[in-house]
């Protein structure tokens, strides 16, 4: 197939939908990554207690626990560093035999479409799946300086040196949660562009639904009014 039957078979309504995909994928990112607005979301509020976890590190004799907790947070971000990959995997294998979509989709859409333009839909899933991966592994690996940066924290309070090393760990607490959460934007939206296999509008309409659910989780969820009431004492 040449690239202006590729042209020919992409429509102004699909540029448009993928448009809005990108374009809301990287809105909510900046909405929900805002810093000293009234209303912050979950990750920036959480990521203010990750530095009062920090300066009460430092007055804590016994340390395990603080250990065992960042443990947990790289272990996550393994996990889904992981699951990229399985799930990268699938997306090409399934790029190389698009067969078994085409029945399910072309009924839906009651359009035959050529192999070519599968691929390309696949392969909007997969970039965002590996966008996904990077910032898990990424965060996997600052979870693990901000540890080094823990353990340099002297056990005296006393020290000098105890309270500037325990906030920069604490920075580095929150970078690594902001690349996790990155990462798990990407990983919704990589579950809306899969929206795209049934055409454009379908594509609209999860781009919204995933967008939506992200933006409730951050500022309207049960967990947001939990920590804002908490802050707030």
């Amino acid at each position: 197939m040449s690239p202006n039957d590729i042209i020919a078979a992409l429509h102004l309504t699909d540029a448009i939908a993928v448009a809005f995909l990108v374009l809301a994928w990287l809105g909510i990112g900046w909405f929900i990554d805002r810093e000293n607005v009234p209303n912050p979301s979950v990750s920036v509020l959480m990521a203010e207690y990750r530095r009062e976890w920090m300066r009460q590190y430092v007055h804590r004799s016994n340390r395990i626990f603080d250990a065992q907790i960042v443990t947990s947070l790289r272990q996550g971000a393994s996990f889904f560093a992981s699951t990229m990959l399985i799930a990268i995997g699938g997306v090409l294998a399934l790029a190389g035999n698009t067969a078994p979509l085409e029945g399910p989709a072309e009924e839906i859409i009651r359009q035959d479409e050529p192999t070519l333009l599968w691929q390309i839909k696949l392969l909007v899933v997969a970039l965002f799946l590996t966008h996904a991966f990077l910032k898990f592994v990424w965060s996997h690996r600052i979870f693990g300086y901000c540890s080094v940066m823990m353990a340099a924290v002297p056990d005296d309070p006393g020290d000098l040196a105890s309270a500037p090393r325990a906030t920069r760990a604490g920075e580095l607490n929150i970078r690594a949660a902001f690349n996790f959460n990155r990462g798990l934007r990407s990983m919704h939206f990589a579950l809306a562009s899969m929206g795209w296999l049934f055409g454009p509008w379908a594509l609209i309409a999860s781009t919204l639904v995933v967008t939506f659910i992200l933006w409730s989780r951050e500022f309207r969820s049960i967990s947001s009014d939990i920590l804002r009431e908490h802050g707030t004492r």
